[in-house]
């Protein structure tokens, strides 16, 4: 049965592969991008399987106004894909407070609203599915990208409380937590900061650790993301490549490892 699917940042990379795949299988899509130029394609091919809406996800307003139309037009929304957001590069004391904003606005505060937009949509239904981009940096870091990560733990935070609030709705909850892949997030999507000499070596140094067989196949999600997408139980996060569990793994055992070696101190700081 074809599901009624709105996905934001549809006009390149990821938003585009994902919207493209539903499409091919004759779900209804819901496409949202900044300029809809970057949609013609898809309308040509799919014709009114597809809703093409130009959106800012920085305007709170403009982002219920979409949803609403999106319910009217298909009559309902089964999933939700928060998939718009860039890459801010640059160390944080390199990082304006106008490029920190920015990043926050459209990384974390863009997939609130829209959040916000469809929860009363899908409560009314008695079911849904919001599937949030998170990726692996907002479970663990790498240095020159400390914004992206703040705003990636910010909406793994939201996300998880957001689950529990809403499972009793029918509402399921996923984050989709890519690690690197050959999209133009670290290219022409990207933004950096004015750079500063003293940070010339780290940032050195975290290029040469990149490998080309660290970068994956965008093309090769799509498979994942409708097997998601067709979940009766669908997790509450899922890694995309397969450099991400190892990643994710090291780092935990590093925290426990911490923890347990502080845990005296911890523990005597309760008081009693």
């Amino acid at each position: 049965m074809a599901k009624r699917i709105f996905i934001t940042g549809a006009s390149r990379g990821f938003g585009k592969l994902w919207a493209e795949a539903l499409l091919e299988r004759g779900d209804k899509v819901v496409a949202t991008a900044r300029d809809l130029k970057t949609l013609d394609d898809l309308v040509a091919k799919y014709g009114d399987n597809i809703l093409p809406l130009q959106l800012d996800v920085n305007d709170r307003q403009a982002d219920f106004e979409a949803i609403a139309r999106a319910k009217d037009h298909f009559g309902g929304i089964d999933v939700l894909i928060n998939n718009a957001g860039y890459g801010l590069f640059g160390s944080i004391e390199e990082t304006s407070e106008k490029e920190a904003r920015e990043q926050m606005e459209t990384n974390f505060f863009g997939l609130l609203w829209l959040t916000q937009a469809v929860l009363p949509v899908m409560r009314a239904q008695g079911h849904g599915h919001i599937i949030q981009l998170s990726s692996i940096l907002g479970v663990t870091t790498l240095p020159v990208l400390g914004l992206y990560n703040a705003s990636k733990f910010a909406v793994e935070g939201l996300s998880e409380t957001l689950a529990a609030e809403v499972k009793g709705f029918g509402i399921h909850v996923t984050l989709v937590e890519p690690n690197g892949y050959a999209t133009d997030w670290s290219g022409a999507s990207a933004i950096q900061t004015t750079a500063m000499p003293e940070y010339e070596p780290i940032k050195a140094a975290f290029a040469s650790g990149m490998t080309d067989d660290m970068w994956g196949v965008p093309e090769a999600t799509s498979a994942a993301v409708l097997k998601l997408i067709d979940s009766k139980n669908p997790p509450l996060r899922l890694f995309l490549g397969k450099y991400a569990y190892p990643l994710i793994k090291q780092a935990y055992e590093s925290r426990h490892a911490e923890w347990t070696a502080w845990n005296e101190v911890s523990s005597a700081a309760h008081g009693k």
